[in-house]
């Protein structure tokens, strides 16, 4: 098995470095990178507004984008959590807990150097993980009928409603209208029309695209436009030579590394969590067993590469239940299976068989990028900082013309505009009422293959519901689905409050929680 995965891996070498895909991963490390400096405007309102640009490529360069957008951003985000005491992103919020003191005791140099190295061994076990367990898990995807695919992804469905940040109920509502918005148009089975309102236009369904820039687009840039952030750069002076940590820093490092990865790593084979659970849980731990936990918060490197190894393990490990089984973990890996979905590839277990140009060549591109992402870190510093100066009333126009250009160039059709613009105030409203609309993206791309093995299971077994738990791997799936929904009303009933760790939206800046930082709040945008 090691050896039939070393040759596919240099086979996903040769693809991953053609001119034109190498190309297409530069590109999408360096606008990660560069989004990650920038409050608000994250994987997930980037990828949606590239989504359109995805049209006119090849799918294997279109992948390798969109995944370079997605783990480039959480590089950037550390710069400013660490320079700037300014958590861009909510995998970086615990990261300014020791990060900005470091900084102020003029080591900062020195804490971006040990993140760099730390994400880059953290992503790159999640790579290796990704090269080994995929394979493993596709061969046992192989052996699942429609009743196991169907309980795996109501399994999904719940673990990313009820895991997200805020009420669960709001979750599982999310997910609700998104599976609902998923079965609008012409139904496949019957021709029917299904809810849509004697509207020819809608006869194919609502655009992925449309759905996506209406809401990690147009709501989100609403919802933001107001935000003022004071920056104070008096600490950004940061030189190649600031950046070299001493032997003794790689020591203090090297032991919390790992343990941030390790566990960063087993995060991303939950459904539902991800990089900011990993990061939160990560730092923790690090603190838990800590000999000294009275002096996290005042600047020790424990605090700063035990969760940002956590958090880039976790990015990549997200990858191996996404690739291999077709179940997204988060809003971002639904957005990024849309994209293949585009492109008219069906993702699950025989992805890797069919297209393993695209497989391979995207697990090379990590190696790839990652390298790029190190390499574009230190002379990059100074102007991601300063891009920080750009006011919110000169970015956000510019992005809302880039998203109904996108939408319009997609198929040149203004009904889906007006889609957008729709979703957009839905979204907005969601928003402003406390309803993360990031499970809805995850109902809407699931629904339709949920309720096609639903359909296929129910016409296998004539009609006996019993055979989800009649088969042993789909109770397996519907047992966790009970234990899932039973802790969460063992925690409503309890009177306690399910851990509120990951907000549904990972382009949306967090502040972390006064108990969490009583001495150094991070200045964030008010809201």
């Amino acid at each position: 098995m090691i050896s039939t995965a070393l040759t596919d891996l240099w086979y996903g070498f040769g693809v991953a470095l053609e001119p034109h895909n190498l190309l297409w991963c530069f590109v999408g490390v360096l606008v990660g990178n560069m989004v990650g400096v920038l409050p608000g405007m994250g994987p997930l309102a980037t990828i949606s507004i590239l989504l359109p640009l995805t049209f006119g490529m090849k799918p294997v360069a279109a992948i390798l984008m969109l995944g370079g957008v997605m783990y480039g951003a959480q590089y950037g985000g550390a710069i400013c959590s660490i320079l700037l005491n300014l958590p861009c992103h909510p995998p970086h919020a615990v990261t300014c807990l020791d990060g900005f003191p470091m900084t102020k005791q003029g080591r900062g140099g020195v804490a971006l150097g040990l993140t760099v190295f730390a994400s880059f061994v953290g992503a790159s076990w999640g790579i290796t993980e990704m090269i080994f367990l995929s394979p493993l898990l596709v061969r046992a995807a192989l052996q699942f009928g429609p009743a196991e695919v169907c309980s795996l992804m109501l399994l999904g469905l719940l673990a990313g409603s009820t895991l997200a940040r805020g009420s669960p109920l709001k979750g599982v509502a999310m997910t609700v209208v998104g599976l609902f918005l998923g079965s609008v148009g012409t139904d496949l089975e019957t021709g029917s029309e299904r809810y849509t309102f004697g509207m020819t236009e809608l006869d194919d369904g609502i655009e992925l695209i449309a759905l996506a820039l209406g809401l990690f687009g147009l709501a989100e840039f609403m919802s933001s436009v107001n935000q003022v952030a004071p920056i104070n750069t008096r600490y950004t002076n940061v030189t190649f030579k600031d950046m070299r940590p001493t032997k003794q820093d790689l020591k203090q490092a090297f032991f919390p590394m790992w343990r941030g990865t390790i566990i960063g790593s087993l995060c991303a084979l939950i459904p539902g969590t991800g990089p900011t659970i990993a990061s939160f849980v990560a730092y923790a731990t690090e603190k838990k067993i800590s000999k000294h936990p009275e002096r996290f918060g005042t600047g020790l490197i424990e605090g700063v590469v035990c969760p940002e190894a956590a958090t880039h393990s976790s990015v990549q490990g997200d990858f191996i239940p996404t690739m291999s089984l077709g179940i997204p973990g988060d809003a971002v890996m639904a957005l990024l299976l849309g994209a293949l979905m585009i492109q008219g590839i069906v993702p699950g277990p025989q992805l890797i068989s069919q297209h393993p140009d695209i497989f391979w060549g995207l697990v090379a591109s990590f190696w790839i990028g990652n390298i790029m992402l190190v390499l574009l870190n230190v002379p990059l510093i100074g102007i991601w900082v300063k891009m920080l100066a750009i006011p919110y009333k000169y970015l956000y126009p510019s992005a809302m013309f880039f998203v109904c250009i996108g939408v319009y160039a997609a198929n040149n059709d203004f009904f889906q505009v007006g889609e957008v613009v729709v979703i957009g105030m839905l979204g907005y409203v969601l928003l402003r009422l406390g309803f993360h609309p990031a499970p809805i993206l995850l109902g809407f791309v699931l629904g339709p293959r949920f309720e096609e093995n639903f359909r296929r299971a129910m016409l296998i077994s004539r009609g006996d519901i019993t055979v989800f738990v009649q088969r042993p791997i789909s109770a397996v799936f519907v047992a966790m689905c009970a234990i899932l929904i039973g802790s969460q009303i063992y925690f409503r009933l309890k009177g306690g409050k399910t851990p509120d760790l990951e907000p549904a939206d990972e382009s949306k800046p967090v502040e972390i929680p006064a108990q969490l930082a009583p001495h150094h709040a991070p200045a964030t945008p008010a809201e």
